[in-house]
């Protein structure tokens, strides 16, 4: 038996970009995936829901 290089799922998630967002109401960054903007999303800084339309966003790698 070998061991596998990636995790289960690898495949259909090799895809995703990250991102990170600054909250618009702290400054706080948080870590986004592509898949994961239509979710809500708290700040963990100030507890507010980030508005992806007031946040700035700067690509990750």
């Amino acid at each position: 038996m070998t061991t596998p290089m990636h995790c289960p799922g690898f495949e259909s998630k090799k895809h995703l970009q990250s991102f990170v967002c600054k909250c618009p109401n702290c400054g706080l960054e948080k870590e986004i995936f592509s898949d994961e903007f239509e979710k809500k999303h708290v700040c963990k800084g100030c507890q507010k829901e980030i508005d992806f339309t007031l946040c700035t966003l700067d690509a990750g790698v």
